[in-house]
């Protein structure tokens, strides 16, 4: 079974608050439907390296949130280059970017 979800905007909104609440910093790097529109949550370590989440459809009905990539150091074009496609291929696409310790907490348990 499906449950309502929340207007893109809110969300992206809510999550910026919250990070910036617990000390870290948050940008919106893509601006996508407001209302409709996925998000990609990209989270960055304190070494700079990022790992992409988001929000994906299950057998049941819900959305759960997932691992997409994970940047590798050695080779950190690929990463841009993930981001640049997904944007590409999607018009409604939200990006935004949070930096600060243990930020999966913002999108996995939902605080």
């Amino acid at each position: 079974m499906s449950t309502p979800r929340l207007p893109a905007a809110l969300e992206v909104s809510s999550m910026i608050r919250l990070a910036e609440a617990a000390g870290g910093f948050a940008m919106v790097l893509r601006k996508g439907e407001p209302d409709s529109g996925t998000i990609l949550v990209v989270i960055l370590d304190n070494q700079g390296l990022g790992q992409v989440f988001e929000r994906l459809p299950q057998a049941d009905g819900t959305r759960r949130w997932s691992l997409s990539k994970r940047q590798d150091p050695d080779i950190k074009q690929e990463f841009e280059a993930f981001l640049t496609r997904r944007m590409a291929q999607d018009p409604d696409l939200w990006v935004i970017e949070l930096t600060i310790a243990d930020g999966e907490r913002f999108i996995l348990h939902g605080v």
